[in-house]
């Protein structure tokens, strides 16, 4: 990556930062509130059996509330990570969740999936117009989308949702970005 993308990419995330910083908690949750509704409605949301989600960090969208509406009839993993890489573990309301690497809560299972996620809902610093993402640098979330076909929703704030952002070469797209007032196709 060039010292210029690294750059952009820095300033980016920084003024991100800055703005969800003035977003209360009741704000973040009315606004999940408004983007899961749009993902619900999605067949791909319908359809899928097996998904990918986050467990969200205090800044990102919530998704708890997501989570515990619908994991009586989907199949939620989530991340975890493994050294360099992302693994995906079952979540299950009845077992315990662990802080794993980067203080992100992960399922406390020693039994990575290894089957096919049909939907993966994708946090991210920032999204653009034209289905990039920006996340907070460690490529994870890249690394392991690289060679996973499943269908990728970045979710944000409306405020995350740029004109153009400064990408390389690994850097995944998404196949949808939802946020409270807009669905990138």
């Amino acid at each position: 990556m060039s010292e210029e993308i690294f750059g952009q990419k820095k300033v980016i995330r920084h003024q991100i930062r800055e703005l969800k910083n003035g977003l209360t908690p009741s704000q973040k949750q009315s606004e999940a509130d408004t983007v899961f509704y749009k993902i619900e409605l999605l067949p791909e949301f319908q359809n899928a059996n097996n998904i990918f989600i986050y467990w969200s960090l205090p800044d990102e969208l919530p998704t708890l509330a997501f989570i515990d509406k619908w994991c009586d009839k989907k199949q939620f993993f989530l991340p975890a990570i493994i050294g360099n890489g992302m693994v995906l573990k079952h979540y299950s309301p009845s077992e315990s969740l662990l802080k794993g690497t980067h203080g992100i809560m992960e399922p406390n299972s020693l039994i990575d999936f290894n089957g096919e996620v049909e939907l993966g809902i994708i946090p991210g610093v920032a999204f653009d117009g034209h289905k990039n993402r920006l996340g907070r640098g460690k490529g994870y979330y890249d690394r392991f989308f690289s060679n996973n076909k499943s269908l990728k929703i970045g979710v944000c704030f409306d405020f995350q949702l740029l004109k153009t952002l400064p990408v390389s070469l690994h850097d995944v797209k998404m196949d949808k970005i939802v946020s409270p007032t807009q669905i990138v196709n």
